[in-house]
Parts: structure tokens; C-alpha cells; sequence
């Protein structure tokens, strides 16, 4: 059963897969449902280019679409040539933590939104249906699932819009080996072939700056799609994408914030400076992959961004987080080597006990983060390079930690396994 919610009916597809439709006025509470009582039966979708994409506004006048394909045309002009109202941004992972941000700020900007998402969405399924459609509130919601891709299909066809961006958002929550495949290659590449058949002609990408020095399995994964991605671009004349490769975001830095306000030290591996960083709050990635969505001097590139300042070392988050609270700075180095010890043992229970692959993926991802620095890793001196990685919004961490120590870490969870 495929859920879809628009902005003035709703649809119900009968066993003979005929189409009733009741409208209501923009008053109505009900938005559009479309319910799919018979079962799917898979078949190839050709690619579809609508040269009159349908509108989700509230002043749409309600009819039956026919129900056959239309006629595969060429794109008469850029979408890029029409009002942000007229564009419709279809975005995959958007209850995730940035993606909840990107659809919020898609919808400011007049864009017409599409989000995708499951009848239960959030951490471990937490969400609600109708919580769901709180959170993504301007935006016209389809509930399905990105990991299928004849249901996803389908879910889309039923909705009877063509797309002109897709924003990816998709990530795997914890890290883990077949989660990661599963997520950051699979369903997104699902999401790129899904929108190539409605008729999408430009492709936003969230991916990590990490992926430049490749040694997880998630890192992997993301890489083979954006090779993949690039790929497309190259063999189809009029497609783009971009590929937005983020530093660190403010909330993975925060797994200390209680610690330190509650008189304890705060802890670094190695002389805290091995993984230093540009932090970036969600609300101003959010703007500049909006910006992506249309701006062509972003257009097939690889953008690697941070946020705004000087880029930060372990032991100067911990300064400003003392400062905040008003005590002496108090920490506790680590050994690096005491996680590769860890890390070593785990690698070697993995071949007795292959069920603890993620286990010891886990111990890598946080080896990784431990010494790595989140900024552009410089190709002719191979080092990382804080001058290289660029700048972008105006919300500090310090702004942050503050807010924080005074509201707590509400809406700031950290998904389903954390580095500390």
C-alpha cells in the first residue's frame, strides 16, 4: 500500500486500479491520500519527461488524470528558467536529521516539495504517520520506501507529478556494513533512477567530506554512488548534479557538553589536535544545498563546505565549552593506540563471530574520527588544509554549546550508535 498526501483530495485506486476522486476545499483538513488496494505488480517504467509537470497548489483545480503513461518527450527548457513555485524538488531522507532542514528550508524558498518518507519514520520508527506530517509541514508528503525500487516507483507514478531536482539526504544511520550499502549506495542510486524516470534533470548529492580518504565501509559506499552519479552526467547531454561534501556537524560535537557542565573532564585522544574541523549547524548545510538546487556555478562539481571561522581542534572545543560553564579547563589525553588495541581484538572476533562485523565497524568509525581531521585533504602535500576548506553560513559552535548547556540536546539525537 503506497501513501501520498497533496494539498486538495484524495485518491483511492480500486481493485480494478479505476481512480476516485473527491476534492476538498483548502479549508479541509484532509490533504490528498492514495491508496493502492491491489497488489504491485512490477514492471519496467520508461523514462518519463512531462512537458506540463503538475502542480501541487491549492488553487489547482481538482480533475482525473488519465491513467496511462504519457508520451516520453525532450525537456523543452531548463527547469532552472522557472519560478521556484513551479520547480518540483523531490527529497529522499527527509526526516533525517539535515534532511528535516532541507525540506524547511526548500519550502521557504517557494519550491514545490516533494518528501518522501516512511509511514514510520525517525530513530527505530519513533514517528508517528501524522507526526511526520507535522514535521514536514508545507511540503507535499509521500509515504514509501526508498530501499524498493519498483514500490518507490510505483508510490511516485501514483502521485502523478515528474520531478525536476532530486536532493538526497539518505544516510545510514549507524554506520554498519550492510546498512551502510544498503542506504548510502543502494537507495540513493534507487532515488537517482526513480527521478531519471520522472523526468528529473539535476541531482543534489549530501555526502562527507570523510570520503576523501576512504577506510569505512559507508565511505565505500558513498563513493561508488558518486562515481556513479558523475557517470550519468557524462553520458546524458542537459543532466547535472552536485555533490555537497560537509565538515562536521555542530551536533556530533556536542557528546560532551553534559559531561563538562557537570564538573568532569573533557576527553581527547592523542594532544587534541588530530582531528580538527569547520564546523557547520544543520540550518546553514540546509541553505546551501537549497542553493545547489539552482545554482549553476554549482553545477557538476564536488563542494566540500564548512562553516564559518577558524577551523577547530579537539582541545579548543573543550576551551570554549569551559569557558561557557565558567571553569578551568580540565582534560583527559587518551592513547589513539588504546582503539587500535580495541580495534585489533574486535578483528579478530569478527573471524570467529562474523556477527560482530558491525561491532568492529563501530570501532573503526570511531578510530577514524578520533585522528582524522574533517577538512579538505590537500591532494599535492596530502595533509589537511583548513585555508582549502571552505566557509559558508553565520551560526558558530560556541552559539551552539551555548544554546545547548541552556536547553539541552532536544531534537539533537545522535542516531542509533555514537562515537563516544
Amino acid at each position: 500500500m503506497s501513501l501520498c498526501f497533496s494539498s486538495n483530495g484524495f485518491l483511492l485506486h480500486s481493485k480494478k486500479r479505476q481512480r476516485i476522486k473527491t476534492c476538498f476545499s483548502s479549508q479541509s483538513p484532509i490533504t490528498q491520500i492514495q491508496v493502492n488496494l491491489s497488489p504491485f505488480t512490477p514492471s519496467p517504467i520508461p523514462p518519463l519527461y512531462l512537458s506540463e509537470p503538475l502542480k501541487f497548489s491549492r488553487k489547482r483545480v481538482c480533475s482525473i488524470r488519465n491513467s496511462t503513461t504519457p508520451d516520453v518527450q525532450t525537456i523543452p527548457f531548463s527547469f532552472r528558467n522557472k519560478n521556484p513555485k513551479d520547480i518540483n524538488v523531490l527529497v529522499v531522507g527527509s526526516t533525517g536529521y539535515i534532511g528535516n532542514f532541507v525540506v524547511r528550508e526548500l519550502v521557504n524558498r517557494g519550491f514545490n516539495v516533494i518528501a518522501i518518507a516512511r509511514e514510520k519514520s525517525g530513530i527505530k520508527g519513533r514517528n508517528s504517520t501524522e507526526e511526520t506530517l507535522d514535521k514536514l509541514k508545507g511540503a507535499n508528503v509521500c509515504f514509501s520506501d526508498v530501499t524498493h525500487l519498483d514500490s518507490f516507483e510505483n508510490s511516485l507514478k501514483n502521485f502523478g507529478s515528474s520531478i525536476d531536482v532530486v536532493v538526497s539526504c539518505l544516510a545510514s544511520r549507524s554506520g554498519g556494513v550492510k546498512d551502510s550499502w544498503k542506504i548510502d549506495y543502494e537507495a540513493t542510486k534507487n532515488s537517482l533512477i526513480a527521478g531519471r524516470n520522472r523526468g528529473a534533470s539535476h541531482f543534489v548529492l549530501l555526502s562527507a567530506i570523510c570520503v576523501q580518504k576512504p577506510l569505512l565501509e559507508f565511505q565505500h559506499a558513498k563513493l561508488k554512488f558518486e562515481a556513479e552519479l558523475m557517470k550519468e552526467a557524462e553520458n546524458f547531454n542537459g543532466f547535472t548534479y552536485s555533490i555537497v561534501r560537509p565538515t562536521a556537524f555542530f551536533k556530533s560535537l556536542a557528546g560532551q557538553v553534559e559531561l563538562v557542565k557537570d564538573g568532569k573532564p573533557y576527553v581527547m585522544f592523542g594532544d587534541g589536535k588530530l582531528c580538527s574541523c569547520k564546523p557547520i549547524s544543520e540550518q546553514d548545510l540546509a541553505s546551501f544545498i537549497a542553493d545547489c538546487v539552482i545554482s549553476e556555478d554549482k553545477i557538476n562539481q564536488v563542494l566540500p563546505i564548512g562553516g564559518p571561522g577558524k577551523a577547530l581542534t579537539p582541545s579548543e572545543q573543550g576551551e570554549i565549552l569551559f569557558r561557557l560553564v565558567g571553569r578551568e579547563p580540565k582534560f583527559l589525553k587518551v592513547p589513539i593506540g588504546i582503539m587500535d588495541f580495541a580495534i585489533g581484538v574486535l578483528d579478530f572476533l569478527v573471524k570467529i563471530f562474523p556477527s560482530m562485523e558491525d561491532a568492529a565497524e563501530f570501532g573503526k568509525i570511531g578510530r577514524y574520527y578520533a585522528a582524522e581531521s574533517m577538512l579538505v585533504l590537500d591532494p599535492e602535500t596530502g595533509e589537511y588544509s583548513a585555508e582549502k576548506t571552505p566557509s559558508y553560513g553565520k551560526d558558530t559552535l560556541e552559539d551552539f554549546f551555548e544554546r545547548v548547556l541552556r536547553e539541552g540536546m532536544t531534537g539533537q539525537e545522535l542516531g542509533e550508535q555514537t562515537i563516544f
